[in-house]
């Protein structure tokens, strides 16, 4: 079998709910992490508009936490799976993120972490910025969807305030905002990593690359990329593009390697396609599939990806043979009762690197985001800035289907 991320159970009912809000009761009971808050009740502070001097470093560094938990108005009986599936990713990523920091914190630094349900509502967020809840913050994160992230940046560059994106991959070029933090690689990096691995791997006189692409606005963000870098003169390897495999056949060129782009996650589509290449793989065609992102999310047939050779990139991977993370999804099963998801994992990191940097580099911490790499329980971390977008990470993984796993090759 391959292998796949664990997946938390959903509890039914009142007790799944009652595990979150104990969760959240044992947050604020944290000896480093102390202050867990739904509402802003501070007094805002005046803001210190003056450049940083190095090497100041803070006795308690404030975060807040931005998420959409809706639990004002998440009804079980009623509410729709996309509801319930919005509210239970921002609780595991906030559980998962505060054992992150408390594991940071554990080197001796403060956090008062601020814990605010913004209801995936841009006027929650418009009121914390009113009423001065966020001044006094040294870092924000959150929120997680695009569209509340573009509803603060203006706050965020007035106030000079970081703000992390945690979880949205939507390319940094869209939010125009310099103190971002993007931890999610954007679409433009992952085909970035594909080109560079086909050419370092594949002789151009035997190789035919095939972009297909259905052509709908999802599908273009991942050709574009593609097809810019191989229609480019410049590269060595010829390069066609086609609607769909079935095109494709009829434009065969004997005696070549083929490798498949594949620009598409429709489920449907995607199935066809890989039905077919199978088809021409076992009538002799040679060929070696590259997928989209988002397939490690989906259910394809094992056996045909691993017999088309199938590659996907990915900004995440988790090696459950690590020790380290035999030791988080015990810690979180004997905090939250229940098996920690992707979003868990992705919290933990976020958490973990973000504590770190406050702790070993105070109010200048920014300074070092891109010369602080880590290497996560799920995610790595290598960022880069760029004056208009912000910092950027550019870590990003290739997966190959082999022995009924995937493996990273790259």
């Amino acid at each position: 079998m391959i292998s796949a991320q664990n997946h938390r159970q959903l509890l039914n009912g009142s007790k799944y709910w009652l595990a979150v809000l104990l969760g959240l009761i044992l947050a604020a009971c944290s000896p480093k992490v102390v202050t867990v808050v739904t509402k802003p009740k501070e007094t805002p502070k005046a803001v210190d508009k003056k450049p940083e001097k190095p090497a100041v470093k803070f006795t308690e560094a404030v975060v807040s936490l931005l998420l959409p938990f809706k639990l004002n108005s998440v009804n079980l009986k009623i509410a729709t799976k996309a509801e319930v599936e919005k509210s239970a990713m921002a609780i595991d990523f906030y559980q998962g993120f505060k054992l992150g920091m408390d594991s940071a914190a554990a080197s001796g630094l403060n956090f008062k972490l601020k814990v605010y349900d913004i209801r995936d509502n841009n006027s929650q967020i418009e009121g914390l910025m009113q009423n001065g809840g966020l001044l006094s913050s040294n870092l924000i994160v959150g929120p997680i969807f695009p569209e509340g992230l573009k509803h603060i940046r203006a706050y965020s560059i007035a106030k000079n305030i970081a703000i992390v994106s945690p979880l949205a991959a939507t390319h940094p070029k869209e939010f125009n905002n310099p103190n971002m933090i993007s931890m999610i690689s954007n679409v433009d990096l992952h085909a970035e990593k594909i080109e560079d691995y086909i050419v370092k791997k594949y002789t151009p006189e035997q190789t035919v690359v095939v972009l297909i692409n259905p052509g709908n606005a999802d599908d273009e963000m991942m050709a574009s990329p593609l097809r810019k870098f191989f229609q480019d003169p410049k590269r060595p390897l010829f390069f066609q593009e086609f609607a769909s495999v079935f095109t494709m056949e009829l434009k065969l060129i004997k005696n070549k390697k083929y490798v498949i782009l594949l620009s598409s996650s429709n489920k449907k589509f995607v199935i066809s396609t890989i039905d077919k290449l199978i088809k021409l793989k076992n009538a002799g065609l040679s060929i070696d599939l590259y997928g989209h992102p988002d397939w490690i999310k989906q259910s394809y047939s094992i056996d045909k990806l691993q017999a088309l050779n199938t590659v996907v990139s990915s900004s995440y991977k988790i090696d459950y043979s690590r020790k380290e993370v035999a030791q988080f999804i015990r810690k979180y099963r004997s905090v939250f009762h229940f098996e920690p998801s992707e979003y868990a994992f992705k919290g933990f990191d976020s958490g973990y690197y973000f504590g770190k940097l406050l702790t070993d580099h105070g109010k200048n911490y920014q300074q070092f985001l891109t010369k602080e790499k880590y290497k996560g329980l799920q995610n790595n971390f290598v960022f880069q800035y760029d004056p208009k977008q912000g910092y950027i990470n550019t870590s990003v993984m290739l997966l190959k289907y082999h022995n009924f796993a995937l493996n990273i090759i790259e």
